[in-house]
């Protein structure tokens, strides 16, 4: 079912304001109406209203068409393991060298964060925007193996996020971590990672609490839609493939 909206709108046609002082007005009447939000009302468009944002449309236009690159395939987010959130972890990655590190261990993103699809074809800015519209910054952390074993187990509690390509987990579709490793190896307790991610996530927000365990912390300053965007702009040529970064074994 489409899901109706109730505006209450207040047209100035149906309003007849008195006049009583320099700094008073009494309303004498107003008029409201229920209005279905469907798609009819993009071919139906009220001249008034498109005048009133032209100014503002021309403005944001400016700013979302700008093209910054191509890729090779549509890709949407998801669970356990997805196309944008392989491409998106991987950024991470990338993203987290403008600490002055060498690459992080492994890039992290969460699925909830990723609001919208890479097109197949030209990518603007405006697509990266609606991507990652939040204020979230890049940082990389610094974790004990220990402590990234319980981030991994967090990952798993959610059926998948989106992870970098040094990452390989198995996880039972009741949400247990069965098996992982990093770039081939098992994670060595006593050994210090570093993990590529956004600020929301370092905090240990969307369930990624043993990011709160995190040694050190080192910040880049970097939105993650500008790094995303920086990134498009340096390769041109976009692309991301399922791997089996994380799979769900019955």
């Amino acid at each position: 079912m489409r899901r109706i909206i109730l505006f209450f709108i207040f047209y100035f046609s149906f309003l007849t304001l008195h006049y009583a002082s320099a700094q008073n007005y009494r309303v004498h009447s107003f008029a409201w109406e229920r209005v279905e939000v469907t798609a009819e009302l993009d071919s139906m468009p009220s001249a008034d209203a498109m005048a009133l944002v032209a100014p503002y449309k021309a403005s944001v236009d400016s700013m979302m068409a700008p093209v910054l690159g191509i890729s090779k395939v549509a890709m949407s987010a998801g669970r356990p393991e997805s196309l944008l959130g392989n491409w998106a972890a991987d950024v991470m990655v990338e993203g987290g060298t403008a600490t002055g590190l060498e690459p992080a261990d492994m890039g992290l993103i969460n699925v909830g964060g990723l609001r919208n699809n890479m097109p197949e074809g030209i990518v603007r800015r405006g697509d990266i925007m609606l991507i990652s519209p939040f204020e979230n910054h890049v940082v990389v952390l610094e974790m004990k193996g220990s402590d990234l074993l319980e981030l991994m187990r967090n990952i798993a509690a959610v059926r998948g996020e989106g992870v970098s390509s040094s990452v390989r987990m198995e996880i039972s579709d009741k949400g247990d971590l069965l098996s992982c490793t990093i770039a081939g190896k098992e994670i060595d307790h006593h050994r210090i990672y570093t993990i590529a991610t956004i600020d929301y996530l370092a905090e240990g927000n969307d369930k990624m609490s043993a990011l709160k365990k995190a040694v050190n912390r080192y910040e880049t300053g970097i939105l993650a839609r500008d790094v995303m965007m920086e990134y498009v702009l340096k390769h041109r040529v976009i692309d991301s493939k399922i791997e089996g970064r994380i799979k769900i074994k019955d």
